[in-house]
């Protein structure tokens, strides 16, 4: 099937696509900042460049799309239907870059949180209390990643 739109407008729709900043993390910024917690954002020094980082509590919080980052199960979640081969190595490229800079943040001893766009969309699969509550229990937990899905 073709695309609806000129290549051109694709293209231009694509490069407006924000890597920091997003509506999820936002979301997930106020909710931790409502809660009292203080971090920084998107500290250069770490590896992938975590999207919050809260250095009391030696811990990261990445805030994925799920098309980007390729969620498996998930309804915001489609693999295309043009340029599949092309989609397929962008994503599994992505995906591979977050498990190396996971490890790489848990082996220089931070923890790793990641919340999916789904758990925070628009349809809020968690309500604003279940992921107040799933980001509390994440840092006090010892596990090193967390994964908090919708």
């Amino acid at each position: 099937m073709a695309d609806v739109v000129s290549p051109e407008k694709r293209s231009a729709m694509m490069s407006g696509i924000r890597g920091k900043d997003t509506k999820p993390e936002i979301i997930v910024r106020r909710l931790l900042h409502r809660l009292g917690y203080r971090f920084r954002l998107h500290r250069r020094d770490l590896p992938g460049r975590p999207d919050i980082v809260l250095p009391k509590w030696r811990t990261v919080i990445l805030v994925n799309g799920c098309y980007w980052h390729g969620h498996e199960d998930c309804h915001l979640f489609r693999a295309p239907k043009t340029r599949t081969e092309f989609w397929t190595n962008k994503i599994e490229g992505n995906q591979a870059r977050d498990r190396r800079n996971h490890a790489a943040l848990r082996d220089t001893g931070w923890k790793v949180i990641v919340i999916w766009e789904c758990a925070v969309s628009k349809k809020l699969s968690l309500s604003a209390e279940q992921l107040e509550d799933a980001i509390s229990a994440a840092l006090t937990s010892s596990e090193t990643l967390i994964d908090i899905r919708g």
